[in-house]
């Protein structure tokens, strides 16, 4: 009985644990410069307009009810990028995203925000 609980212990502070280790991550981020990345993104970096990547994955449920609002987005500006986290991997990687749905605000070619989780529509378009 004692070994159940002391398991059950664990899988709930892992819970309780793993967001909050993946936000202070995540908040490291702001103010760097951004990583190196492929031209099609690089171009866009460069260009000093506001940025926004967003990282997703189609299995991803949190993802469902934020995809459409960058497709709208998208739409409207160059320099907003939907990247699948598993198709391009390595850009990912390179920005430290730790899960989906990940949004990676840029300004100057410096990380303004790191946002982890669903975002409101609001907050996407003050940036842009």
């Amino acid at each position: 009985m004692e070994v159940i609980l002391y398991i059950l212990g664990g899988v709930l502070a892992f819970f309780i644990v793993t967001p909050i280790f993946i936000r202070l991550k995540t908040s490291f981020k702001k103010g760097k410069p951004v990583p190196e990345l492929p031209s099609k993104y690089a171009k866009a970096v460069e260009t000093g307009k506001p940025t926004v990547f967003y990282f997703y994955s189609d299995n991803c449920a949190a993802c469902k009810p934020m995809t459409p609002i960058i497709d709208k987005y998208k739409k409207k500006s160059r320099n907003v990028f939907k990247i699948d986290a598993r198709k391009e991997f390595s850009v990912a990687q390179k920005f430290g995203v730790m899960g989906t749905p990940s949004t990676v605000l840029v300004k100057d070619g410096v990380i303004a925000e790191f946002l982890v989780g669903p975002q409101p529509e609001e907050k996407i378009s003050a940036f842009l």
